[in-house]
């Protein structure tokens, strides 16, 4: 092999790797993006669950949504936030009411039922908010606590 054929290898050689290094940064980069996106995606996300936790929340304490309807909305929205958050004993009452509701018929499933069975599920709905009233007011008021404290919150 004469020394130019080496130096002509070597200089394909180095532009294959080069070509290679500057792919290889494009590809990184646009990795780096793409977590920009969906860090800011899951940000808003975020935002979005808090945003829709505190008008629960608040119409809970206003009576303008029952208590079970409410407990749901409030346990489905942490469970998306954090599920850990339902360990919180100042959210339990959330988990509570729903565990004891969950069986309970809705919308369309609650019409198709009897009257004497849905008198039933009415009475029973009523029971669990009757006595989980106050723990479920109580929690919503958590909750508006802690969305004043979550981190980054405009609150």
């Amino acid at each position: 092999m004469t020394t130019t054929t080496a130096l002509i290898l070597l200089a394909v050689g180095l532009a294959i790797v080069a070509g290679l290094a500057a792919y290889a940064y494009t590809l990184w980069k646009e990795v780096r993006r793409r977590e920009a996106f969906r860090e800011d995606e899951l940000r808003r996300a975020h935002e979005n669950c808090l945003a829709n936790l505190e008008i629960v929340a608040s119409s809970l304490l206003q009576e303008q949504v029952d208590i079970t309807e409410g407990a749901w909305r409030c346990k489905l929205l942490l469970d998306i936030l954090d599920p850990s958050l339902l360990e919180r004993p100042d959210f339990q009452a959330f988990g509570e009411v729903y565990a004891r509701t969950q069986h309970l018929h809705t919308h369309s499933a609650r019409k198709e039922l009897a009257p004497r069975d849905r008198m039933r599920e009415d009475r029973e709905r009523l029971e669990v908010e009757a006595e989980w009233r106050q723990p479920v007011l109580k929690a919503a008021e958590e909750v508006l606590q802690f969305r004043r404290n979550w981190p980054g919150s405009l609150h």
